[in-house]
């Protein structure tokens, strides 16, 4: 864990939770892709940069998932680096309780306002098109969080964030956390489609070609937007959807869990609702999802 490993000229990424990608700028300068979970992160990475005589420029973030921006502050604080981040990320990364609230759905209470949902808050700058370097070009990659972005290096290797997930990972897990389930297979079928030298996916092996495995990804989303219909073929509350789903996907019910697996299943009936696939009724004052 947290190994360096080069993959092209000038590109790299450490092996982490979730990859930190590594952009040599010239011969002393670097910039990063995401900062890793926390301080301990950002402290190995700082002691990789220290071994190869390498200066943090700069820090892009993909997104505000606290997975991706934990590193942040303390690599801010060790070597002045610069830190951007897209659009409405830069306000969950600058304040960091946001993503633990918009989880829950109110303040967040005190099990979910802890470091794998809620990241040491950083001096962020939103991601400009003048803020990336010389041959660093930003790949809006929205879906699994609002403005999520990758990028795609003079080596032409792509860094592709959290857009999708391993074989594995969904294979055990079922249903993987998104926010817009319209705008993460809209993603996914120009991830499809890309090509490049290498892909490195925060969450999977990387590759040189991604076709296959976005594939798998966009399979599994219309997979669980089924499934979830078929729950819904009686009238159901919300609470006992996610009940009878966790119990069909052999997970354990946890306060991060509820949270994570719980906005992720709204994000389900969201679209399937706006796409005239399930319809909602009210009775005895408690909301039924329907399907049409």
């Amino acid at each position: 864990m947290y190994e360096l490993i080069q993959i092209s000229e000038h590109n790299y990424y450490i092996q982490s939770p979730a990859k930190i990608g590594l952009v040599k700028l010239n011969e002393t300068e670097v910039c990063l892709i995401d900062s890793g979970n926390d301080k301990e992160a950002g402290r190995k990475v700082r002691q990789i940069l220290d071994a190869n005589g390498w200066r943090l420029r700069t820090i892009y973030n993909t997104h505000s998932n606290a997975d991706h921006i934990g590193g942040n502050q303390y690599l801010q604080k060790q070597t002045g680096c610069e830190i951007y981040t897209p659009g409405i990320e830069c306000d969950f990364t600058r304040h960091t309780v946001l993503e633990p609230a918009f989880l829950y759905g109110g303040y967040p209470p005190k099990d979910l306002r802890h470091k794998f949902l809620m990241a040491k808050e950083s001096d962020a700058k939103e991601l400009t098109k003048g803020a990336l370097p010389e041959g660093l070009e930003a790949l809006p990659l929205p879906g699994h969080f609002f403005e999520m972005t990758g990028f795609r290096t003079a080596d032409d290797v792509v860094y592709l964030a959290d857009c999708l997930s391993s074989r594995e990972v969904l294979d055990k897990y079922q249903i993987g956390f998104l926010y817009d389930v319209r705008a993460y297979l809209s993603t996914l079928e120009m991830v499809k489609a890309l090509k490049a030298k290498l892909f490195v996916p925060a969450h999977a092996p990387v590759t040189e070609d991604i076709t296959e495995l976005a594939q798998y990804n966009i399979d599994k989303t219309h997979e669980t937007a089924e499934h979830i219909l078929e729950r819904c073929g009686e009238p159901i509350c919300f609470e006992h959807l996610l009940q009878r789903l966790f119990a069909d996907y052999k997970l354990e019910m946890n306060f991060q869990q509820y949270a994570l697996i719980g906005s992720t299943v709204r994000s389900y009936l969201a679209w399937l609702k706006d796409n005239g696939r399930l319809k909602v009724r009210f009775e005895d004052n408690l909301l039924l999802w329907e399907r049409v």
